[in-house]
């Protein structure tokens, strides 16, 4: 793949703020990205962070120079390395989905083209004609020149990753670049880099997977992806929520057909009832994908924040009290809080920047907000 010739990439000390920010306690990709569109760039960010952190009421640390500077030296060590939103080889399918990491580590070779990409998952405990029909699908599509994205989980995930390896294969981690899970699949993730494909986390290097990270790994699987494919998937499954997360960012749905009988079908059927298309082989996939635009979405960030001058007047307690009572446990879009709130969009975002910090609410999507609980 060629890089983005519009892209820029970040000078080594662009590089290093980039990671103290996205570092820093309490900071995702969405607070990340106000930060920088309120203060302009990450080096003024923390500059600013101390004061915005006292006005939060909360102890929020702040990642140090020197453990950016030791995350670099051991990303370099495991041949990987920092990859920003603004560099051209970033992956550019991602930059189309809702509060896309600023920052990936990413070990990758040659043997990849990062614009036809379909992702592939489905059950941990497969049966083997799920294996078998996974297989199938990954060689065939691999063999008509597309990348094949996955968990790297047992089950579906590794039997398309082992079904790529020489046509090209990227699995998203939840943990760490060297806290791979599950320990069994560290052959595998070994052969993917070994024969040019991809490994790639969000996550700091030594960070251990735990529950909540999975679904945020998924959204990476489903985001690389011009589209998704269920091979089999129970009806509370994680693969479910990788497919929802592909529709939240427009892509397509495909989902395997499965017996009746076999719980592992029940995700899969489901997901056709509700609209996903059945397919049987690779060609349903590729004549869908032919037409493939992510650029179609709707769900980009919009760029509602405005352009704040830095010596713009803090918000009030009043303000605070009047967007709190506006929150709640249902997502809000950032446009409908600042209508009912009567709030300046500039208020609005310097409070949810507070309250990011201080822990007190979740973003979905990217562009939804609620109270945490």
């Amino acid at each position: 793949m060629a890089p983005d010739q519009g892209a820029a990439r970040l000078t080594p000390a662009q590089r290093l703020a980039w990671l103290r920010l996205i570092r820093t306690e309490n900071v995702g990709p969405a607070t990340f990205r106000q930060l920088i569109n309120r203060f302009g760039s990450a080096e003024a960010a923390l500059e600013a962070l101390p004061s915005l952190i006292r006005r939060s009421g909360k102890s929020v640390r702040i990642a140090s120079q020197s453990e950016a500077e030791d995350e670099i030296a051991g990303l370099t060590r495991y041949g990987a390395r920092l990859v920003a939103s603004s560099d051209p080889d970033y992956p550019p399918l991602l930059r189309y989905i809702p509060a896309a990491p600023p920052l990936l580590t990413l070990a990758a070779g040659p043997n990849l083209d990062w614009q036809r990409t379909v992702g592939i998952v489905g059950a941990r405990n497969a049966s083997a004609a799920g294996v078998k029909m996974t297989r199938l699908l990954a060689t065939d599509l691999g063999e008509r020149g597309y990348t094949i994205v996955s968990g790297l989980a047992r089950g579906i995930d590794a039997a398309a990753h082992q079904a790529t390896l020489t046509t090209g294969t990227v699995a998203v981690l939840a943990g760490g670049f060297d806290r791979i899970y599950p320990a069994e699949n560290i052959p595998l993730a070994h052969a993917i880099l070994d024969h040019g494909g991809a490994l790639l986390t969000e996550m700091p290097l030594g960070w251990e997977p735990r529950a909540r990270d999975f679904p945020r790994r998924n959204r990476l699987v489903s985001g690389l992806s011009l589209g998704v494919v269920v091979v089999e998937a129970a009806k509370r499954s994680g693969s479910l929520i990788t497919a929802r997360l592909a529709l939240e960012q427009n892509r397509d749905v495909f989902a395997v057909p499965g017996s009746p009988l076999d719980p592992r079908a029940e995700g899969g059927n489901a997901l056709i009832q509700q609209g996903a298309k059945l397919i049987t082989s690779a060609a349903d996939i590729i004549e869908t994908l032919g037409s493939a635009d992510p650029s179609r979405s709707a769900l980009f960030d919009r760029d509602w924040e405005p352009d704040l001058a830095p010596d713009a007047p803090p918000p009030s307690a009043d303000d605070k009290s009047r967007l709190l009572a506006a929150l709640g446990p249902t997502p809000i879009e950032v446009d409908e809080l600042v209508r009912q709130s009567g709030l300046s969009a500039a208020s609005m975002q310097m409070l949810l920047l507070e309250l990011d910090l201080a822990g007190q609410i979740e973003w979905s999507s990217g562009q939804l907000v609620a109270l945490r609980y």
